[in-house]
């Protein structure tokens, strides 16, 4: 029986989820509750429907397939077959450094599809990378990134009790399990940090986070991701609330980035090196 997992998008010719120009699948279904996320439709592992009401011209033909686009279906069950083969439609364009992300939602869920496409991807020859929260069991992890090229993963905070709080997850399980994938694994990170005002973009706390980024012994970059509201129009569309925060001014993350550089040498700021 082949595996399969439901997918929310395959997003081609991406060149901002890792290296060159690849391919990004998204899997459905996270095990964090991050208030502030960008892909709310990729938090229920159940698929859903987008409604957009200023699109609705009540047709009153909904069942048959919204011909105006004020429904859109997000989340659909693909085989291992179905999205290996969309990717190496790209494989061409892929180049020495391109090639296949797997994000989410959150991809170590589903840790025998995440590590069996990866694999598959690297018996075709294609440089791969996850997205991951890294808060899944650890048997979870080694099997998702076993095959990966990069592992590009998130400490989203520096306070085990307002992360728990405001995530659902345990710092310390993220942590070691970063750790692990770092020393025991040899994997490549980029560890990153979304800088939301009034919740983590504190210098304090991205020394803190910095600082344990510089004890990882396969760190590519350590990486600070402004926050943005894209997030909020798209649970809206689902029927849920989302809380728009500010985002944070140039003077801010200029004043995080020095932060950071002081405790790590390869420091990013939305994809560019400083």
């Amino acid at each position: 029986m082949s595996l399969s997992a439901t997918i929310t998008d395959i997003q081609r010719f991406s060149v901002h989820d890792g290296p060159g120009i690849r391919t990004t699948v998204f899997v459905k279904g996270c095990n964090m509750h991050c208030p502030w996320c960008h892909n709310p439709e990729t938090l229920s592992f159940e698929p859903q429907t987008f409604f957009y009401p200023d699109l609705c011209i009540g047709c009153g033909l909904c069942d048959e397939g919204c011909y105006a686009g004020a429904k859109v279906a997000c989340g659909k069950e693909m085989t291992l077959e179905e999205v290996l083969a969309v990717i190496l439609e790209d494989k061409p364009y892929y180049g020495t450094e391109g090639g296949v992300t797997l994000s989410g939602g959150e991809p170590t869920c589903r840790p025998e599809f995440a590590g069996a496409l990866l694999a598959a991807c690297k018996k075709e020859g294609i440089g791969t990378a996850i997205e991951t929260n890294m808060s899944t069991p650890w048997e979870n992890i080694r099997k998702s990134v076993a095959d990966a090229d990069l592992v590009m993963c998130d400490l989203k905070d520096a306070d085990a009790e307002r992360h728990l709080q405001l995530t659902g997850a345990r710092l310390e399980t993220i942590r070691e399990n970063i750790r692990r994938v770092s020393a025991e694994l040899g994997k490549p990170i980029l560890l990153r940090t979304p800088l939301i005002p009034g919740v983590n973009a504190h210098a304090e706390t991205i020394s803190n986070i910095a600082a344990f980024a510089a004890t990882l012994p396969t760190l590519a970059a350590y990486e600070l991701l402004p926050y943005h509201p894209l997030g909020v129009d798209k649970a809206r569309a689902l029927g849920e609330e989302a809380i728009r925060y500010e985002k944070p001014s140039l003077d801010l993350i200029h004043t995080l980035a020095n932060a950071a550089g002081e405790q790590v040498d390869r420091v990013r700021v939305a994809g560019i090196l400083r």
